[in-house]
């Protein structure tokens, strides 16, 4: 057992970052399926949760795949959100099929949606948790979840086995976890093509949540901010606050996670597995006795 108490805890895990992950980390001709397709991804993905599932032992976990790649809300919203990114090649994608197969032959709960992305699973999963009276952990590197903690909650990057609460997502923006959307709708995020308020970067965004609070509060006294003698440029500032106000507000709905995603009742409940289907699945993805031993002691390992 790792960290909190499992039992009184969701583990809320962005499995599709350890899929790119995977792909990245071995090359494409390193493994292979008995079809002779690419299972790189595959392999980076399983060895990643078998290493998860051994060390946690969870009893509710939820894992969030992306397959909303240009058909989520917020691409309705805003075409150009993550236009910035290159689509996924074919090999990829069918990756992401085989890791969540393997995740549900492990009896763990996996949920992807056309029109949400994992960001929003993991966030309604989150108000599912706490409901059930859960403190979560929310398994990812993104600084987007960082709007999620709450007094209880951690984030936890696996590759740098870094944990951190609300007080880190403070020292690592200067805002609170209820300011994330807010701040990153100020200074943008060009990783998911936000572009955030022009002239407006990371320091001066968490120095105006401070002072202002929220975003609406901050639009909403451009005025006080215009006659400010503490912030330098504090008249063009407001202009410009006041000129892109609109888009502002657009760029924080892109950036807050959705909690209203459809999931179903038993969505954290990890359960019995499928010896069957894991061992066809080891067997098209020939993977060797050592991780099959491994993946098969886990159908054993499931907390009652």
């Amino acid at each position: 057992m790792d960290g909190l108490n499992a039992r009184g805890t969701a583990y809320l895990v962005d499995a599709s970052m350890y899929v790119f992950r995977g792909w990245h980390a071995y090359p494409a001709d390193a493994f292979r399926d008995i079809d002779g397709h690419p299972a790189n991804a595959t392999y980076g993905f399983v060895r990643f949760l078998l290493e998860f599932l051994e060390r946690v032992r969870p009893a509710q976990v939820l894992l969030a795949f992306d397959s909303a790649l240009g058909s989520s809300f917020r691409n309705l919203l805003y075409p150009a959100y993550k236009a910035n990114r290159e689509p996924a090649p074919p090999d990829l994608l069918r990756q992401f099929d085989a890791c969540r197969a393997f995740a549900q032959a492990l009896g763990l709960s996996a949920h992807a949606h056309a029109s949400y992305e994992a960001d929003d699973l993991i966030g309604s999963a989150a108000v599912r948790a706490r409901a059930l009276g859960l403190d979560c952990v929310v398994v990812s590197a993104d600084k987007d979840f960082g709007q999620l903690l709450g007094a209880r909650d951690q984030q936890w990057d696996w590759a740098r086995d870094a944990r951190w609460g609300p007080d880190g997502v403070r020292q690592r923006f200067g805002v609170d976890p209820r300011q994330i959307s807010d701040f990153l709708g100020l200074c943008g995020d060009a990783v998911d093509n936000i572009p955030g308020v022009p002239g407006v970067g990371a320091k001066t965004a968490a120095r105006l949540l401070v002072q202002f609070g929220d975003l609406e509060s901050l639009l909403a006294r451009t005025g006080d901010l215009a006659v400010s003698t503490t912030l330098r440029g504090a008249a063009s500032l407001a202009a410009r606050l006041g000129e892109h106000a609109d888009a502002a507000r657009l760029y924080k709905r892109l950036a807050t996670i959705a909690c209203d995603a459809p999931l179903p009742p038993e969505c954290l409940a990890r359960g019995a597995g499928d010896a069957m289907l894991l061992q066809d699945l080891m067997d098209r993805h020939r993977f060797g006795p050592h991780t099959r031993g491994r993946a098969l002691a886990q159908l054993q390992a499931i907390p009652a």
